[in-house]
């Protein structure tokens, strides 16, 4: 009995991974381009951008963030960034770039249904005058022709919104062989309905945001408003959504910390808020996770072999995943992934037990009270 309950599982493991290779190569196909998306001549003949980059305490990124950003070849550019109530001395790093152009934004007094990066991505749109307003994390790296690049695609394509996953540069370090699975999941969950979405780097047709949208007021509390907003372009058919790659050169270089943070804060809105869900996936990842072990423990070389199938399927999932995201490395990063999803197993219970005890924090603020979308 106990060893066809070991087979059961193994079988159920491997339809899961089978089902979770076949989405993600369908998404991989879809959203990654490997080449300039338009000639650099295009240039001089598109509209102006905005590049908006909320800041909280970032003093040990800002320079390089802003460096890459004032190193753009892209001549219709302005360069807003939005303080909000920084304690380390964030404000005077930005106001120290006014010289290069680089327009401080004072943030606004927080209100209580607000999430604080939502309120600075308010703040900076209403000061921003680009027909596209670019937002961006301090934490993401550009190249000088990616703004370029982004303007002439969504300008030709006469799209509203476009999105970039950016790539993890520097493999040799704990927060890209670790990073969670965040856009894992969501490459293979994409739905016209809940389209994928980076906040690292996205890009919207400013005056749509404000006269279609509203700008963020009706997303005021939510965790993920560019996938809000990527919902309402998606059903125009005015959205896209691209992986990275070297020409476009967006790349990000986020510390693990802050990786496992925004990883706790976004795992338990991303099922709704449900307990159910939740529980169901973590049961899901426990079976495809220990189903392997039992088999091999087992003792009968059938059962073990289907084990070993499950192990190449899992092992093919996350290695055909990191070669778009890294650069480098990848099927030797893919060694990793029994411990990444160990890992996501810990994140998830952790999320849902955090938002219980109403305990989620995010750069110093508890966001656990905030209504629910």
């Amino acid at each position: 009995m106990i060893l066809w309950a070991i087979a059961a599982a193994n079988g159920a493991s491997l339809l899961v991974t089978s089902v979770v290779l076949y989405r993600l190569s369908s998404s991989i196909r879809r959203f990654h381009k490997r080449k300039m998306l338009s000639p650099a001549g295009m240039l001089y003949d598109l509209p102006s951008v905005t590049v908006c980059i909320p800041a909280r305490n970032e003093r040990h990124v800002m320079t390089r963030c802003l460096e890459n950003v004032l190193a753009s070849k892209y001549p219709k550019m302005e360069v807003l960034v939005c303080d909000d109530s920084s304690m380390d001395g964030t404000s005077n790093l930005i106001r120290s770039f006014a010289r290069d152009g680089v327009r401080f934004v004072e943030g606004s007094e927080l209100k209580d249904d607000w999430l604080g990066k939502n309120n600075a991505l308010e703040d900076l749109l209403q000061h921003a005058n680009g027909t596209y307003v670019v937002f961006m994390d301090v934490d993401t790296v550009i190249q000088p022709d990616t703004i370029g690049q982004l303007v002439a695609y969504a300008h030709g394509a006469q799209l509203g919104m476009i999105s970039v996953l950016p790539l993890r540069d520097h493999v040799l370090r704990a927060s890209v062989f670790l990073a969670p699975l965040r856009y894992f999941w969501r490459l293979i969950c994409h739905s016209p309905g809940r389209p994928i979405a980076a906040s690292s780097l996205w890009m919207v047709n400013r005056k749509r945001l404000k006269s279609e949208l509203g700008g963020f007021v009706p997303f005021k509390a939510d965790p993920e408003p560019e996938v809000s907003v990527a919902e309402h372009f998606m059903k125009a058919h005015a959205y896209r959504f691209l992986i990275s790659f070297d020409t476009l050169g967006v790349a990000y270089e986020k510390k693990l910390s802050s990786q496992i943070e925004t990883s706790i804060r976004l795992r338990f809105p991303f099922f709704s808020w449900s307990y159910v869900r939740t529980a169901g996936w973590t049961l899901l990842l426990l079976l495809v996770l220990l189903a392997p072990m039992a088999a091999f423990f087992s003792g009968v070389p059938a059962l073990a072999a289907l084990g070993l199938l499950v192990v190449a399927a899992c092992y093919a999932c996350y290695a055909a995943y990191l070669s778009v995201v890294w650069k480098r490395g990848a099927a030797f990063g893919a060694l990793l992934y029994p411990v990444i999803l160990a890992m996501d197993i810990w994140l998830t219970i952790e999320s849902a037990t955090k938002y219980a005890l109403r305990t989620v924090t995010w750069k110093g603020r508890n966001i656990s009270k905030l209504p629910h979308k």
